[in-house]
């Protein structure tokens, strides 16, 4: 099947330093012009996000706070896929000094060098939840939860199967989001890590990459990347299922 949509990081892919520059909103908008579906995958949270992206709307759908929350711009539904933090988590945190501390609708975030505190609580209170990293960022979430559990609740929602994405992004992690589509790729401003493993390397950084890839995808070309193998344990595609089915009801602005 072509390549028929696209699951694009924000920080460091499409956006420069917080922002989307003029060209590359102009080629997001030739994408969906062309018939194509649009998810951004992100770990910032949504209030965050509105502000520094006001373009979101060009979105179909959006995978927020690391692929524990998903959006839709046209409704403005919310739909957490897990339970929110343990207020003992957060209140620990505050009490050992861990500044600056955010708090979404799942995710808690900070900045290194707290890692090493923020898994002393999570052992300390016995909670089943992971830490990821992103360039210096720490962000923590349920076990299981990344971008590709998140972006497999919205793709499924919008009855795309993943081999028909083209995932890009340039972080740590971005690595099960590239390894969910059908195509991944990284920016040239990608981490070595990332671009190692990624099916197809942009030769310009940030937007300009992302355009790259957009036009590739718009003439066809995009179709004959050749793919790394595709690994997924059935205890993988299980979790995936269940956090798919789980908050199926979720009211808009929830």
């Amino acid at each position: 099947m072509p390549i028929r949509a696209l699951a694009t990081d924000y920080d460091g892919t499409i956006a420069t330093h917080g922002t989307v520059d003029s060209d590359t909103l102009a080629a997001l908008r030739r994408l969906r012009d062309a018939g194509g579906t649009l998810i951004l995958v992100t770990g910032r949270e949504l209030p965050q996000l509105k502000q520094v992206f006001p373009d979101l709307d060009l979105c179909h759908m959006v995978v927020a706070e690391n692929g524990a929350l998903l959006y839709t711009p046209a409704t403005g539904k919310e739909r957490p896929l897990c339970e929110p933090p343990e207020e003992s988590f957060v209140r620990a945190l505050k009490q050992r000094g861990v500044k600056p501390l955010s708090v979404g609708r799942v995710i808690v975030a900070t900045y290194e060098p707290h890692e090493t505190t923020v898994l002393n609580v999570i052992k300390e209170q016995g909670l089943e939840r992971q830490v990821i990293f992103n360039k210096g960022a720490v962000m923590v979430l349920p076990s299981g939860v990344n971008k590709a559990s998140g972006l497999t609740c919205a793709l499924q929602e919008l009855k795309i199967d993943p081999a028909d994405v083209a995932g890009v992004g340039d972080a740590e992690n971005d690595h099960a989001l590239l390894q969910l589509c059908g195509v991944g790729a990284a920016v040239a401003n990608a981490l070595p890590a990332l671009k190692d493993h990624a099916d197809l390397v942009l030769s310009a950084t940030h937007g300009a990459g992302v355009t790259q890839l957009i036009e590739r995808i718009i003439d066809g070309t995009i179709d004959a990347t050749p793919r790394r193998p595709r690994v997924q344990t059935k205890r993988e595609t299980a979790r995936v299922h269940r956090l798919a089915d789980k908050h199926a009801d979720v009211h808009p602005n929830a």
